[in-house]
């Protein structure tokens, strides 16, 4: 009787033991916790979904609304817009509001590339001819102020692009700071 449990035992301990053998695979896992975090379900950009009420994914902002850290900004990007600015348009900031040290690493990351570091228009680009006709900020023929400064690069003029998506509203008048204040020392370095 005793050599019979025993071998009943070993019978079902070699059955179990068989059928984990059988179950495993090396080639793929065997088991899976959370599944959908291995095998995600794929969605289609501006899908239908149930998520919203007109079934579309992507909602577009309300009309009339501004992003956060932008305000409207009134002058067209036309010559006229361009001369409006360039007369009437000043800067919010003071100059205790401006940290030129810190503004320095910005105009060195979007500006300096074409206008050079001291703003004399001797940047990489146009030093290997990449672009050319990049002006000096001291140029008395360009007259640029305030402005004009803030709304060149805000749109862009010429082969410049805009960079407002790239600069915040603040950071852009900190640009326009550094700008006057390159241009103070190209002046001051001509007489």
């Amino acid at each position: 009787m005793n050599t019979m449990k025993s071998l009943i035992k070993i019978l079902v301990l070699t059955v179990i033991l068989t059928s984990f053998a059988s179950c495993k695979k090396d080639s793929v896992p065997n088991y899976q916790y959370m599944p959908n975090m291995y095998a995600p379900v794929g969605y289609e950009a501006y899908s239908e979904s149930k998520a919203f009420a007109n079934g579309i994914e992507a909602q577009v902002s309300p009309e009339g609304t501004i992003a956060r850290g932008h305000s409207l900004f009134e002058y067209e990007n036309t010559t006229e817009g361009y001369n409006l600015a360039k007369e009437t348009l000043k800067s919010p900031l003071d100059s205790t509001q401006v940290d030129l040290e810190k503004t320095k690493v910005l105009f060195d990351i979007y500006c300096a590339i074409c206008h050079g570091v001291k703003g004399d228009g001797q940047g990489n680009l146009v030093k290997r001819e990449k672009i050319l006709g990049v002006p000096r900020y001291d140029d008395p023929a360009r007259a640029i102020t305030e402005g004009s400064i803030y709304h060149v690069i805000y749109y862009g003029k010429n082969a410049m692009g805009s960079y407002k998506n790239q600069l915040s509203e603040k950071e852009r008048w900190e640009v326009v700071s550094y700008v006057l204040d390159l241009k103070q020392k190209l002046e001051g370095s001509a007489k």
